[in-house]
């Protein structure tokens, strides 16, 4: 796996995430309030429906689950509604500003946060075991994901799952990036993937995995699943006015068709592993 981003500083990161906090903009209505975060969480799962089927919330009810990279708290939430006992940590302080009032909203009790480097975890967040260790679309984003994951593994047994999403390589998004912005340079794919992975452009480390390379990452654990999914569908001027109309090669095809391309071509590879091995 090439490490390109290896050099970037781990405060570039948090910078950027401070300025526009992950789905931020995902309701017009005013940050903070009940509805704003009601609309968040509708325009979330109806785009990626895909998510509350990975995450699985209600089977952690009554156990402990770890989320790496809780962002504003969207699933944050779901856990905890399910009633698990939740330890969230984001880089950013101004992502958990909003999660930490999401959860007060909601009145739930049951969530702990924590402002961490996923890379240094031990260092901020107590060491003891989870059932769930859970991250979607986070690890790719910390410049040393192999640190983040070696951190992980203090926070699980033999009986623990980790469950992360990392952006996948073979996928429809990475083409239309190649073709849109790139023109075709191939070479230039991790310059490309970074700068456009992101509804804002310029994110400053963003890796990319196939099936086969993830195994890498994932050294120690037994992947249990591994799926593709999600393509985003929808043409980006009406959705940034909260409007959900698709393009037009996407309109004209079939939804059977859709769903198998999502299967082999989704941008989101979501994994589910336990460890190999106990040291």
């Amino acid at each position: 796996m090439t490490q390109i981003f290896d050099i970037v500083h781990i405060e570039n990161v948090r910078s950027y995430w401070n300025a526009r906090p992950c789905n931020i903009r995902h309701s017009p209505k005013e940050v903070g309030t009940k509805e704003y975060f009601d609309g968040v969480e509708y325009r979330k799962y109806f785009v990626e429906p895909h998510i509350p089927v990975f995450a699985e919330f209600p089977r952690w009810k009554g156990k402990k689950v770890l989320e790496i990279g809780c962002g504003i708290g969207t699933d944050t939430i779901n856990f905890a509604r399910a009633g698990a006992s939740v330890t969230a940590v984001d880089l950013s302080e101004e992502s958990l500003a909003v999660a930490r009032k999401r959860a007060d909203v909601f009145g739930l009790n049951n969530i702990q946060f924590y402002q961490a480097n996923a890379e240094e975890l031990t260092s901020v967040v107590p060491v003891e075991r989870y059932d769930l260790v859970y991250s979607f679309g986070v690890i790719h984003h910390t410049p040393h994901p192999r640190k983040a994951i070696e951190q992980i593994r203090q926070y699980m047994d033999a009986e623990s799952r980790l469950k992360i999403m990392v952006y996948n390589r073979d996928s429809w998004k990475v083409f239309w990036i190649l073709m849109t912005y790139g023109k075709g340079a191939f070479w230039k794919a991790d310059e490309l993937i970074a700068r456009h992975s992101e509804a804002q452009t310029g994110c400053p480390v963003t890796y990319s995995y196939t099936k086969e390379t993830v195994k890498d990452l994932l050294r120690g654990f037994e992947i249990t699943d591994i799926k593709a999914d999600h393509i985003f569908p929808y043409s980006i001027p009406e959705y940034v006015r909260y409007e959900y109309k698709k393009v037009w090669y996407f309109r004209v095809l079939p939804e059977r068709m859709f769903r198998w391309m999502e299967e082999k071509l989704g941008w989101h590879l979501c994994l589910t592993a336990n460890l190999l091995h106990i040291e």
